[in-house]
């Protein structure tokens, strides 16, 4: 009898593994911190995934063709959304609608705003260019090595995630969500120690929406024009099943929403001497600027 109940104890604490995940810290030599803005971005690790959704996955849509992805180089992965006391700090503004929260992430921005923004913000003296992901990389580092729906399974919940409710093919119901955005990180992040890649406001990418290639490819970059932007991640605004790591979603370049913001990557400098300051992956460089952007520190919390 004692054998048996030793077991079930073994066979609960394996199943509840399963369910609760304990993420270290990224170390230190997997971190980049902006010094200004104090941003923090994680090593994306080079490597090889699948991107898209196998046939018969929950919610799949006709355009998630699977197709093997392969990155090279060096890429550094925001840890959390752009908040709106950032934004402001580069842009002297706040344009979020709820914007009574800092530490939320800011949206009602268009693909437009966020390339001026990038603009401003990027400074070749400091070495690195910040730049939105590409689709593909945003769904690898969603991933996270996982090939489940979400990061975190089969399922997502407004346990895991800022979204309403989990919806049918979650495996959850509709509601017990706060029906706003939250203040970034208030989730468990994923195995690389990214937070909110499920939830709280959808995240602009750098590609224009176009159909995957059904082959292998490396580093790759969406169609050279388009008529819309693809947008990731889902938002406290839509269920659970619009979060799927491999859902595409599209808005037009000049779009805003309330639930609609942004994350940016990191890369050192490739070349020394140049960089493509807000440009997309692949634009050609410019020169240095000899001098950083014009836009203050933030003050030193207290």
């Amino acid at each position: 009898m004692r054998r048996v109940a030793w077991a079930l104890l073994i066979a609960l604490a394996a199943a509840l593994a399963l369910h609760v995940r304990v993420v270290a810290p990224p170390a230190a030599a997997d971190r980049h911190r902006e010094p200004v803005t104090g941003m923090e971005f994680v090593r994306m690790p080079p490597g090889a995934f699948a991107m898209g959704s196998p046939r018969g996955e929950p919610g799949r849509q006709d355009d998630e063709t699977p197709h093997r992805v392969r990155f090279t180089g060096e890429r550094y992965v925001g840890r959390y959304e752009v908040t709106q006391a950032q934004w402001q700090q580069v842009m002297g503004d706040n344009p979020s609608h709820q914007r009574d929260c800092p530490r939320c992430p800011v949206e009602r921005v268009s693909f437009h705003d966020v390339r001026a923004f990038l603009a401003r913000f990027n400074d070749p003296v400091r070495g690195w260019r910040y730049r939105l992901p590409t689709e593909a990389e945003w769904e690898y580092a969603c991933r996270a090595g996982t090939a489940t729906p979400f990061h975190t399974g089969e399922g997502l919940d407004t346990a895991r995630a800022n979204v309403d409710g989990g919806g049918p093919e979650a495996g959850g119901t509709p509601g017990g969500a706060p029906g706003r955005t939250l203040p970034v990180g208030s989730f468990p992040p994923n195995a690389w120690g990214l937070h909110d890649m499920h939830g709280n406001v959808w995240e602009w990418t750098a590609d224009w929406y176009g159909p995957y290639s059904a082959a292998p490819v490396t580093n790759p970059v969406g169609p050279a024009s388009g008529e819309k932007r693809v947008i990731r991640g889902g938002s406290w605004y839509f269920d659970a099943g619009s979060a799927r790591c491999a859902l595409r979603y599209t808005h037009a370049p000049g779009d805003r929403g309330f639930s609609l913001g942004f994350r940016l990557l990191a890369e050192p400098f490739a070349r020394a001497g140049q960089d493509t300051g807000g440009a997309e992956p692949g634009a050609p460089a410019r020169p240095l600027s000899p001098t950083p952007p014009p836009w203050p520190r933030l003050p030193e919390r207290r």
